[in-house]
């Protein structure tokens, strides 16, 4: 038997689910979305928030803050900016702690990137398989305002043994599921791109977009940008947490779908894939003949879109 949430997460935005679900389970949809100013979204999953946006409103260069896709690992944390603190620990020469203001007193940059959960287009694998079925919407391009995560970094001085930063965020875990942790190598960390940001499309960044402090992790699948960040611990090995050492990983070499692969011979998931989205005309749509507008958007992680054909 099929659970509520699961049911929740294979439909369409809450307009649909009315034709399926009772009025208070409607109603439960319908808030999860206001709460988070949503309205316009699909809902994956109610708990934790995940919102996928319409390919139809993907159709500026910069996803405005309401149509941004929502991707949650565990229930969204509760956040009080004025008390807010980034530890930085681990292969660093003088552990710190910093508050926001702290941080905000660094030099600022602003960073335009675009974000996409790995899983984006999972409702299109053939063998299906599990997790939140995206279609094509969890992607987006945003600006992003910071400090880059090398001033942060130096403010406690890495070691050089340093080889990797640990990303931890607020959000906590239920029952034994595993902390939200991820890990960039060093180079990354100290790229004059990556840094850690207060501010989305000009304003403070949203409660489900890591309000108030967010890692930003450019050209990389969109979970290294660790929303709710509130600890970058720096190792001299690679992080042996679930998500780092068995999540996001792919095998290495070509296998049949569905076969289990050797943890030797799997690597982590970084830079994004070469993709690209026709937003214009809708999937289905009936047109008259004639000369039609075709529009759309592609994008290529750490690398450039020279040209579209």
């Amino acid at each position: 038997m099929i659970s509520r949430r699961d049911l929740l997460a294979q439909m369409g935005m809450a307009a649909a689910a009315a034709r399926f679900l009772p009025a208070e389970l409607l109603a439960q949809t319908q808030t999860a979305a206001q709460r988070f100013g949503k309205e316009k979204l699909i809902i994956r999953s109610m708990r934790p928030p995940d919102f996928e946006t319409p390919v139809a409103l993907l159709d500026s260069f910069i996803t405005p803050n309401d149509l941004f896709y929502v991707r949650s690992h565990m229930p969204v944390p509760q956040v009080d900016a004025s008390t807010w603190a980034l530890k930085i620990g681990g292969e660093v020469n003088s552990p710190i702690s910093l508050t926001l203001d702290e941080i905000k007193k660094l030099p600022a940059v602003t960073i335009t990137t675009t974000l996409e959960c790995a899983g984006n287009g999972r409702s299109f694998f053939e063998p299906a398989l599990a997790g939140i079925q995206w279609e094509k919407g969890a992607v987006g391009t945003a600006r992003f305002t910071g400090a880059r995560m090398s001033e942060v970094l130096k403010k406690a001085g890495v070691k050089r043994t340093g080889l990797n930063v640990e990303m931890h965020a607020a959000d906590r875990p239920p029952g034994t599921m595993p902390a939200f942790v991820r890990q960039v190598p060093m180079a990354k960390a100290m790229h004059p791109d990556t840094i850690v940001a207060w501010d989305m499309n000009g304003q403070p960044i949203p409660l489900p977009h890591g309000m108030p402090l967010r890692a930003i992790i450019p050209g990389w699948e969109g979970a290294y940008s660790v929303k709710w960040l509130n600890a970058l611990n720096v190792l001299a090995k690679d992080s042996d947490s679930f998500w780092v050492a068995t999540g996001y990983r792919y095998p290495n070499k070509r296998v049949a779908p569905g076969a289990a692969v050797d943890a030797k011979d799997m690597e982590p998931l970084k830079g994004l894939a070469v993709k690209s989205l026709i937003t214009t005309p809708a999937n289905g749509a009936s047109l008259p003949a004639g000369k039609i507008a075709v529009a759309g958007f592609a994008w290529a992680g750490e690398l450039d879109i020279t040209r579209v054909d």
